[in-house]
């Protein structure tokens, strides 16, 4: 994808989303996952966080697994390894939600080939945070 086309459908993405739920948000503050969450939040989205080793993150409570989650939510911002990417994208895929962005280091394209074979925009390797402060002045 190029550079233009990767950047209207990440302010396209931004636009359309009021609920993120956050694979892997850990519930540490010296996270990346919950400092990136936390801007996400403060810039007025809901997050719901998805992690079974967490009650809670951000005042939020936490789901074990994407599927477990019972609210509404338009994008899925993945901070999971990459060997869980494919894994995932089958759960993924059986969700609602149209957007999944994949934070910085996290890549997978047999992931990314399936899940927009399923219809869901993908944006891989990419911070969300960066993008929001670029993208939504």
């Amino acid at each position: 994808m190029n550079n233009d086309k990767e950047q209207l459908l990440m302010k396209k993405m931004l636009d359309n989303t009021k609920s993120i739920a956050v694979i892997g948000l850990s519930d540490k503050p010296s996270r990346t996952s919950y400092q990136i969450a936390k801007a996400m939040q403060q810039a007025g989205y809901k997050i719901i966080p998805v992690n079974p080793n967490v009650e809670e993150a951000l005042g939020e409570k936490a789901y074990n697994a994407i599927l477990d989650v019972k609210e509404d939510f338009q994008l899925i911002n993945v901070f999971r390894r990459s060997v869980y990417l494919y894994d995932l994208s089958k759960e993924i895929v059986k969700t609602d939600a149209d957007y999944v962005w994949m934070q910085p280091g996290v890549t997978d394209q047999a992931a990314y080939d399936y899940l927009t074979k399923h219809n869901k925009q993908v944006i891989m390797d990419r911070c969300i945070k960066v993008a929001h402060s670029v993208l939504m002045r």
